[in-house]
């Protein structure tokens, strides 16, 4: 689903905000077709040749355009866990003696970096010209954002190391990527009330 919706972008249907180029492809990576019919719903450029203003943006709903906000914290979250697993599985690193919490540790950082920078961007599109004031407001709209995906995704992978595996799978194991899709999907859906929060009270955009 991934690369469906990366080819319909680059086939004409670019998005308005640039940075949705990279998170509707991603959200495909663990929504699989749920990704593909929000995608083809409320998110999918509907003239091609005119990505700047043929989106379907004024058109959603609240619940449709919190989603996307959803997506969007999530599309920083998810490469940030990944790029973080696959460096410490290739590293060997281990924090206190746990494996666990050096994923959710290092997880956390590198999602939070790219998650902040995921929002810095649009802000800085949509005419934010301070990039101090740019910063700060996208760390406000994504930190708690963040922390509710993250708490979703973190608290699966707890069951599977604790509970549903004795020897968990590695990122070198297809298992591991499946259980972290669903990881992904448990952390979209405690992040949604997160994300419905900061779009009613203002402090972040519904996309």
């Amino acid at each position: 689903m991934a690369v469906a919706i990366l080819v319909d972008i680059l086939n004409g249907h670019r998005q308005r905000m640039t940075i949705m180029e990279v998170t509707w492809p991603v959200t495909g990576l663990y929504m699989g077709p749920l990704a593909w019919w929000a995608y083809w719903k409320f998110g999918r450029a509907t003239t091609a040749g005119d990505h700047k203003t043929s989106n379907k943006h004024s058109k959603k709903s609240l619940w449709q355009g919190v989603f996307v906000s959803v997506t969007h914290c999530g599309g920083g979250c998810t490469l940030g866990d990944i790029i973080s697993d696959y460096l410490i599985f290739l590293s060997g690193m281990v924090i206190a003696g746990s494996s666990l919490f050096t994923s959710y540790l290092l997880d956390f950082a590198a999602a939070y970096v790219l998650g902040v920078f995921f929002q810095y961007l649009p802000i800085r599109e949509m005419g934010e010209t301070d990039r101090k004031r740019a910063l700060i407001r996208a760390i406000k709209a994504d930190t708690l954002s963040l922390i509710a995906f993250e708490i979703g995704l973190f608290g699966w992978m707890a069951v599977v190391q604790k509970i549903l595996f004795v020897h968990a799978p590695q990122p070198d194991n297809p298992v591991f990527w499946f259980m972290m899709q669903i990881g992904m999907v448990v952390g979209f859906i405690t992040a949604y009330p997160a994300n419905w929060w900061l779009v009613r009270k203002g402090i972040k955009h519904a996309m």
